[in-house]
């Protein structure tokens, strides 16, 4: 379970820290002695930022959207693979096992037979 969980962290990990910077920008604060018509201009610059870091991390969503849909691929084409694997180990080792079956039948039916 871990195996398919590593590559996935670390092809998310590089996107992680410009998501965080984004949705937590650092907005204007306003001082207690502003008057009212400054304070207008303080909202104002509060809103743009605000609108600027929005559209920022939709941008970072979008490039995370899209690491993520490549890892997801690549983790359903390996899980294909070893699937594949499975199935082929599978019918082998019940190859092996008939064989050792009739290689027991086989000395069985000699120890027995007088020779």
């Amino acid at each position: 379970m871990a195996a398919w969980l590593i590559p996935a962290v670390k092809a998310i990990l590089p996107f992680v820290t410009p998501i965080v910077t984004s949705a937590l920008p650092v907005f204007t604060t306003r001082k207690s002695n502003e008057a009212a018509a400054a304070q207008s201009g303080v909202l104002q610059k509060q809103i743009t930022e605000l609108q600027s870091a929005a559209s920022q991390n939709a941008l970072h969503v979008k490039e995370l959207a899209e690491q993520l849909q490549k890892t997801v691929t690549a983790l359903e084409q390996a899980a294909a693979v070893a699937e594949s694997r499975f199935r082929r180990v599978t019918v082998l080792c019940g190859v092996a096992v008939a064989l050792a079956l009739l290689a027991i039948g086989v000395s069985l039916f000699a120890l027995f037979s007088g020779g």
